[in-house]
C-alpha cells in the first residue's frame, strides 16, 4: 500500500480530535476507515466515491451485488439522498433516529454515486453513537458495512477489525467494545418504505409493536400484501444489516452488511445469512450465503 495504517484512541480527548481529522482526510482521499457504531464496528468509505465503495467491498471480499447501506448525520440529510419519502418514514425517522432503524427509500436519481446494484434504492440510518456522529458531521454520508471479512465474526473492537482487514484500511478509530457495556448486540430493524404499506424486511432491535405506535399501517415481516415485490424487481433489505456475526443469524429472527446473486443493501454492520432470508422475503429472489 502507498499509505500507512494509523490507529487512534477515540476515548482519549488528546487523540480523539486528531483521529477524527485523520479519518476525515482518509475519506477525502477515497480510502477506507474503521469506525465504531452503536452495534459493532464498521468499515466506512465516501458514499459518493465509486472507487472508495469498491475498495470497501473488496476489503470485505464482496461484490457489487452486495451494496452497503449509508449512515447519515441527521434526519435532515434524508431528503438530500432520497425522494418520495412517505409520511410514515418521516415519522419513524423522527421517532427512532438516531437509533437502530434502517429505512429503504427511493434514491435521488440526480446523485452521482454508485453503491452497487441497488435497484434505485438506498438504505439510510442515523447511528446512535457519539464518535460515529462526530465523524459523519465532518465527512457527510458514509457507506458503512460491518468491519470483517465475509463469513467471519463482526468486530466488536477496532483491534478485531484490524486482525481481519489489516492495511486495507487507512485509519482505525478505537472507542472501546461495541455495543457498549450492558448493551445488546442486535441488528437494526429494516423497513422497506418503497412499498405501500411499508414493511419490515428484517426484524431487529425495534419490535413491530413499537413501530406501529408511530406508523400503524406497517406490515410485519411475514405479513402478505398485494404490493409485495414478488416479481424480484423491487428493492431488497440491506446487505450488511447489522448482526453480531457476518456468518451466523442473529438470535432474533432477522439481521446490516449479503449473498451472491442477491441484490440488497448492506446497512451498517451485520449478518449475511440473516440478510439473505430477509431479502428473499422482500423481493422473492433466491439467495445463497
Amino acid at each position: 500500500m502507498d499509505s500507512v495504517t494509523s490507529r487512534f484512541d477515540a476515548n482519549d480527548p488528546a487523540t480523539r480530535t486528531t483521529g477524527l481529522q485523520a479519518a476525515q482526510g482518509a475519506i477525502s482521499a477515497q480510502r477506507c476507515i474503521v469506525m465504531p457504531t452503536d452495534t459493532v464496528y464498521g468499515i466506512a468509505a465516501d458514499a459518493f466515491s465509486a472507487q472508495a465503495v469498491s475498495t470497501l467491498l473488496a476489503s470485505k471480499g464482496r461484490g457489487r451485488n452486495m451494496p452497503p447501506p449509508v449512515l447519515i448525520p441527521s434526519v435532515q440529510t434524508m431528503d438530500g439522498l432520497a425522494i418520495d419519502v412517505p409520511a410514515s418514514a418521516r415519522a419513524l425517522a423522527d421517532e427512532f433516529w438516531p437509533g437502530a432503524l434502517t429505512l429503504i427509500l427511493h434514491a435521488q436519481p440526480s446523485l452521482t454515486w454508485d453503491l452497487g446494484e441497488t435497484r434505485g434504492t438506498v438504505a439510510l440510518r442515523v447511528p446512535d453513537d457519539e464518535v460515529a456522529l462526530e465523524l459523519l458531521a465532518l465527512t457527510g454520508p458514509l457507506a458503512v458495512s460491518s468491519a470483517n471479512r465475509t463469513g467471519q465474526p463482526a468486530a466488536s473492537t477496532a483491534q478485531q477489525a484490524f486482525d481481519q482487514l489489516g492495511e486495507s484500511v487507512e485509519v482505525y478509530l478505537e472507542a472501546g467494545p461495541r455495543p457498549v457495556a450492558g448493551g445488546q448486540t442486535l441488528s437494526s430493524t429494516i423497513i422497506d418504505c418503497t412499498l405501500t404499506p411499508p414493511r419490515v424486511v428484517r426484524v431487529g432491535a425495534l419490535g413491530i409493536e413499537q413501530l406501529r405506535e408511530i406508523a400503524p399501517e406497517i406490515l410485519d415481516i411475514n405479513d402478505a400484501s398485494s404490493d409485495d415485490a414478488s416479481n424480484g424487481e423491487g428493492p431488497v433489505a440491506p446487505a450488511d444489516a447489522q448482526a453480531p456475526n457476518d456468518a451466523q443469524p442473529a438470535a432474533t429472527p432477522s439481521v446490516e452488511d449479503i449473498a451472491p446473486n442477491l441484490e440488497s443493501h448492506d446497512a451498517d454492520a451485520t449478518d449475511a445469512a440473516d440478510e439473505a432470508t430477509a431479502a428473499n422475503k422482500a423481493a422473492g429472489t433466491n439467495a445463497t450465503s
